[in-house]
């Protein structure tokens, strides 16, 4: 009765484990997307404390993220039909500005930003 029991067990596991897409559980898509990376210097080591700036290109709404330790920004929720302008500053120093644009598809996308040095 035992082995009966167990045997059964593991045929529904092994059912469950290669059931169809259709029925494991999918991550929620709402169809935004997310933008991440790393402020650096002009070595490549991460600045903590910078300050990134992401503005969106159809309202002129600008959202800002001070670094963590590493160096690292994220910007979640942001429209795929928007153009984006994202840029750093750091102790007077500043990033080049980049373009996050809605012809890019992809849902995450990272963009590292490097601050050159205040001339």
């Amino acid at each position: 009765m035992r082995l009966t029991s167990f045997l059964a067990v593991a045929v529904l596991l092994a059912a469950v484990s290669t059931a169809p897409a259709q029925f494991k559980k999918k991550e929620k898509d709402d169809g935004t997307r997310t933008l991440t990376g790393q402020v650096l210097d002009p070595g490549d080591s991460p600045l903590q404390k910078a300050v990134v700036y992401l503005k969106n290109k159809g309202n002129l709404q600008v959202r800002t993220y001070n670094t963590r330790e590493d160096g690292a920004y994220h910007f979640s929720g942001l429209s795929p039909n928007i153009d984006y302008e994202v840029w750093a500053v750091h102790e007077g120093g500043q990033s080049n500005t980049r373009t996050l644009s809605s012809f890019d598809g992809r849902k995450q996308v990272s963009l590292n930003l490097k601050i050159e040095p205040k001339k």
